[in-house]
């Protein structure tokens, strides 16, 4: 796992993961600005569409297993842990 393409957020949150199998982390997936296709079908086995040259960041719910796979691959540049927003009033 290259803990370095990680968010502080991410990283903190890996130690609640209980099941590293479970889709429980909600990521934004900083890729290079071309990705090949092999890249795009791996984004595609996540479920993400619409993916092109000119997207840099897709968002994925993803297990631990998938992140620490992802953290490896070159074409990614970053993974950031997506904030739960709460509402106020």
């Amino acid at each position: 796992m290259n803990y370095q393409k990680f968010d502080t957020a991410l990283s903190m949150e890996l130690n609640q993961v209980e099941n590293p199998n479970e889709n429980c982390l909600v990521v934004f997936i900083h890729t290079k600005p071309i990705i090949d296709s092999v890249a795009k079908k791996f984004l595609k086995s996540l479920g993400i569409s619409n993916i092109t040259d000119e997207v840099k960041v897709y968002t994925a719910t993803i297990s631990l297993n998938i992140l620490s796979e992802l953290s490896e691959k070159s074409w990614v540049d970053y993974l950031k842990l997506s904030q739960r927003l709460h509402l106020f009033g």
